[in-house]
C-alpha cells in the first residue's frame, strides 16, 4: 500500500542540500529503508524514495512492488524534492522515477543516489542497505594520524574487471591481495567502480555516482575487498570523475527535463570531444552532491585518497576548445572559477572531515599551486601527477642508445620543478592503450635490451624523487596493449625477462618500504643531492637519496648499451658503500656479470665537489644503488653482505636460456 508521506523529509532537512552544504545528501535523497510512526497503527516499516526534480510536473516512482506502473511521488514545499514512503517495500526492490518534464515528455530516469543498481545492460536503481562490519580498526586510527607525505607511497594501479576477467569482489580480496602483498606495492588505486553501462569507458563515464558496479558484486562486497586490503596493509585509492557525466536519456542528464546537473550553456556544460556534459559547479545543489559524493567514498567505503580526474578540463573554460566556442570568466580569463572554487571546497572539506585522507589531483598544466593549501590559495590537493616527467622519461625511452646523449636533459628537468608540487610519478592505463604500445614495445632493439632498459627505467623511477604509481601488466612486462575486454598476459610471468622484471619489482618495493631515503623528505630539497646530472656521453645518472638523519643512499643508472667497469663518482663520505641493487642480476634475468662484490670502499679523496669518491661498476642499461654503511674500518675486515641483485665472481655473461648481454652494442 502507498502511502502519500515522505517518510518524515521535510523542507528544513534539505536546506543545506539547496546552500551547498549538505556534505552527506546521500541519507536524506535516494531510497532508503525507515520506520515512521502512524498514529492509528503505530510503528510501519518500508522504503522512503526522494528525488530532487524541481522543474518537472509530475514524478511517480516505478517498480516491482507495483507492476511498474507507478506510484505518484509529493513535492516537498519549498524543497524542488519529491517524496514518497511505500509501506512494505524492502531490500532488493528494483525501481525507477517517471518524471513529466517541463516539456511535457514523460522520462523514466535511474535514481542519481541509488546506492546498488542492475547490471548493464539493464539499469533499474535497487533499494540497499548496508549490513557491512568492518574489521579494519587497526588501519583507521593509523591512518587517521598518517603523514602521507613523508611516508612511502607505491601505487599498483588496477582496472577490477580485467585484471583477471571475471573475478568478483570476493574473489579479488583472496587473490589481487595475495598478489599485491607479495609484490610489495603499499597502495591500490582502483580506476572508477562506480557504475557504468560502457565496459570501454573504464568507469570515467558514470551514471551512478553512489552506486559500486554490479559487474562484480554487491556494494558490501566491495567493502570486503577494501577491508582485506587495509587488514594487509594495503592503501585504497578510488579514481573519482567530477569533471564530466555522460548523455544517457535515463541518467543525470536534462533529469527534469531541463539542465539540472549541467550547466546550460553548451560553451560551458559539454564536452564535445568526449560526448559529455559538464556540471554546474555554481548550482549549490550539484556542489552538495558533489561533496557528499567525495565524503561517501571515504566514509562508507573506508577509501584513503580520490585520484581526481581530468582535473585540467575543470580548471580551463577553453579546454579542448576553439576561440569561440568558449566564454571567458568574469574577468576576461581562461579559468573556470566556479569548478576552482569547488575543487578548494571539496579539498577543505575532506581534509577537515577525514583526518589522514589523500586527494590527488591528474593535471597535466602549469597551473600554479595544485598541491598548496586553500589557505595559501591553492587548490588544496595533496598530491599532483607529475605528467611532465612522465612525457619526458616515454620519450626518452623511444630513443635508440645512441642518441640518448642528445637528449639527456629530458631525464633531469623534472628536478627543476620537482619542489613547486608534491609529486607521483605516474606510468598509468593511459600509456598503455589507444595506439601507443605497451612499455616494452616502446623500446627498441631486442628482447634482451628491452627488458634491461626496463629493469633500469624502473629503478630510475623508484629512486627518484617523488611517489610511485604503475598500471597492471607493467611489473612483468606484458606485451599487448592493456585491453579492458580481456585479462592480463598472466601466462607470461613466468618467462624469461618476464619473471625476471616482476622479481625486480619485488625486490624495489622491499628496498623502497625499507630505506626512509627513498620517500622520507620527497617534497623537501634536503632529500636530494646531483652526484652527476650532466655525463650525457655516457648517458648516465646519479644522484643521492638523503632520510631525516643524513643517511645515504647513492643511484647509479646507465642508459647506454656499454658496461662502465671503472665509473668514478663523488660521495659524501669515505668508507663502506653497500651495494643494495642492481637491476643487472641474474635473479632478474640480467646477465649478473657487471657488479660490485657487494660493496665499494669510498676514499677520501674529492671529487666532482663531493670530499670522498668510489670507482664502481654499473651494467648496460642498469642501475646500481649503493647504502651508506660507515667507515672502512669498521667493516673493512668483514664485508656487509650484498643485496640479492650482487653478483658472485664466477659468474658470466647470459645465462643458458636466455639472449646474451652485449658488451657493447652502440
Amino acid at each position: 500500500m502507498a502511502h502519500d508521506l515522505a517518510g518524515g523529509l521535510t523542507g528544513w532537512d534539505l536546506e543545506g542540500f539547496h546552500q551547498g552544504g549538505d556534505t552527506e545528501c546521500w541519507k536524506r535523497l535516494g531510497s532508503h529503508v525507515v520506520t515512521i510512526e502512524d498514529d492509528e497503527r503505530g510503528p510501519i516499516t518500508g522504503t522512503r524514495f526522494a528525488v530532487w526534480a524541481p522543474n518537472a510536473r509530475a514524478v511517480r516512482v516505478n517498480g516491482d512492488f507495483n507492476w511498474w506502473t507507478g506510484d505518484d511521488m509529493h513535492l516537498i514545499p519549498g524543497s524542488g524534492v519529491w517524496g514518497l514512503f511505500v509501506e512494505g517495500v524492502g531490500e532488493g526492490t528494483l525501481y525507477k522515477y517517471n518524471i513529466l518534464c517541463a516539456d511535457g515528455v514523460w522520462r523514466e530516469k535511474v535514481d542519481p543516489m541509488a546506492r546498488f543498481a542492475e547490471q548493464a545492460p539493464s539499469n533499474a536503481s535497487i533499494v540497499y542497505e548496508s549490513k557491512y562490519t568492518w574489521a579494519d580498526d587497526e588501519w583507521m586510527t593509523e591512518r587517521a594520524t598518517h603523514k602521507p607525505h613523508r611516508s612511502p607511497m607505491s601505487i599498483y594501479e588496477v582496472h577490477l574487471g580485467s585484471w583477471r576477467k571475471g573475478k568478483t569482489y570476493l574473489e579479488l580480496a583472496d587473490e589481487l591481495v595475495e598478489y599485491v602483498t607479495w609484490q610489495g606495492f603499499t597502495h591500490v588505486e582502483l580506476m572508477p567502480v562506480t557504475e557504468h553501462p560502457l565496459v570501454a569507458s573504464w568507469g570515467y563515464q558514470v551514471t551512478n555516482y553512489f552506486a559500486p558496479q554490479s559487474r562484480l558484486g554487491r556494494p558490501d562486497e566491495f567493502r570486503y575487498l577494501v577491508d582485506r586490503l587495509h587488514q594487509a596493509g594495503i592503501g585504497v585509492i578510488l579514481d573519482w570523475v567530477p569533471g564530466h557525466f555522460p548523455k544517457d536519456e535515463w541518467a543525470l542528464g536534462r533529469f527534469d527535463g531541463t539542465a539540472l546537473y549541467e550547466h546550460e550553456d553548451p560553451r560551458k556544460g559539454e564536452h564535445k570531444e568526449w560526448g559529455t556534459y559538464i556540471f554546474n559547479y555554481s548550482r549549490n545543489e550539484v556542489k552538495s552532491f558533489l561533496v557528499s559524493n567525495a565524503l561517501y567514498w571515504v566514509a562508507d567505503f573506508h577509501i584513503d585518497a580520490l585520484r581526481v580526474d581530468a582535473v585540467a578540463s575543470m580548471l580551463y573554460l577553453d579546454y579542448n576548445r576553439e576561440d569561440g566556442q568558449w566564454i571567458p570568466n568574469e574577468y576576461g580569463g581562461n579559468h573556470n572559477l566556479e569548478a576552482i572554487d569547488f575543487l578548494r571546497y571539496v579539498n577543505r572539506h575532506l581534509y577537515e572531515r577525514v583526518p589522514g585522507v589523500v586527494m590527488i589531483a591528474e593535471e597535466s598544466t602549469a597551473f600554479d599551486g595544485v598541491t598548496k593549501p586553500v589557505d595559501w590559495g591553492g587548490l588544496g590537493f595533496g598530491f599532483k601527477w607529475n605528467m611532465g616527467w612522465m612525457n619526458d622519461s616515454l620519450r626518452y625511452l623511444a630513443l635508440e642508445p645512441i642518441h640518448r646523449q642528445y637528449h639527456h636533459h629530458e631525464m633531469t628537468f623534472a628536478m627543476v620543478y620537482q619542489y613547486s608540487e608534491n609529486y607521483v610519478l605516474p606510468i598509468s592505463h593511459d600509456e598503455v592503450v589507444h595506439g601507443k604500445g605497451s612499455m616494452i614495445n616502446k623500446i627498441p632493439q631486442d628482447d634482451w635490451r628491452k627488458f634491461a632498459t626496463l629493469r633500469a627505467f624502473y629503478s630510475f623511477m623508484w629512486a627518484f624523487p617523488g611517489k610511485k604509481l604503475v598500471f597492471m601488466g607493467n611489473e612483468f612486462g606484458q606485451r599487448a596493449e592493456w585491453n579492458e575486454d580481456v585479462s592480463l598476459e598472466w601466462w607470461v610471468d613466468g618467462l624469461w625477462g618476464h619473471h625476471g622484471l616482476q622479481l625486480m619489482f619485488k625486490h624495489l618495493n622491499e628496498l623502497y618500504r625499507e630505506h626512509p631515503a627513498f620517500w622520507q623528505l620527497d617534497t623537501s630539497p634536503e632529500g636530494f643531492r646531483w652526484i652527476n646530472a650532466d655525463d650525457a656521453g655516457a648517458n648516465t645518472f646519479s644522484w643521492l637519496r638523503f632520510d631525516d638523519e643524513g643517511k645515504a643512499i647513492a643511484a647509479i643508472v646507465n642508459f647506454s648499451s656499454v658496461p662502465w667497469t671503472q665509473y668514478q663518482i663523488g660521495l659524501p663520505e669515505a668508507g663502506v658503500w653497500t651495494e643494495i641493487h642492481n637491476s643487472d642480476a641474474k635473479e632478474f634475468d640480467g646477465s649478473g656479470s657487471h657488479g660490485n662484490w657487494g660493496q665499494v670502499i669510498a676514499a677520501e679523496e674529492p671529487y666532482y665537489g663531493f670530499p670522498a669518491s668510489a670507482t664502481i661498476s654499473v651494467p648496460p642499461l642498469g642501475a646500481v644503488f649503493f647504502r651508506y654503511d660507515g667507515p672502512a674500518a669498521a667493516t673493512a675486515e668483514e664485508p656487509a653482505e650484498g643485496s640479492v641483485a650482487a653478483p658472485a665472481a664466477a659468474e658470466s655473461v647470459g645465462s643458458p636460456d636466455s639472449p646474451e648481454s652485449p658488451e657493447s652494442a652502440e
